[in-house]
């Protein structure tokens, strides 16, 4: 008579928990694939004059656009980055957006008009 523990420990089921283990991998792989840091462009066609759809302008921002991208959709909006110099008029007309940069200074996370 043969001992249960010798059978579960057959070349058959370590072939089996090998493959259980392997298809465990692949879906923890898959599943951090989707938590990447990769941005695509936000595809937005050009907006003429200044912001007054300030929902779609968020939503905008939200996907955190590139200086470069950002100028391509609003092209009337003068955009004004860290370090840029700016005059100290006031404007009512979002018409010049002072944007917040991420750590590394590729993209938009925030800011506000002034």
């Amino acid at each position: 008579m043969r001992n249960p523990i010798h059978r579960s420990t057959g070349a058959g089921a370590v072939r089996a928990a090998t493959r259980g283990l392997a298809g465990l991998c692949l879906l923890a792989t898959l599943a951090a694939c989707q938590y990447l840091p990769f941005r695509q462009e936000p595809e937005m066609t050009p907006t003429p004059g200044y912001v007054t759809d300030l929902n779609r302008f968020e939503a905008f921002i939200a996907r955190h656009p590139t200086p470069e991208a950002f100028r391509t959709a609003y092209p009337d909006v003068l955009l004004v980055l860290p370090g840029d110099i700016a005059t100290k008029e006031l404007r009512f007309n979002n018409s010049r957006y002072f944007a917040d940069m991420d750590e590394k200074e590729r993209h938009i996370v925030g800011g506000r008009f002034r």
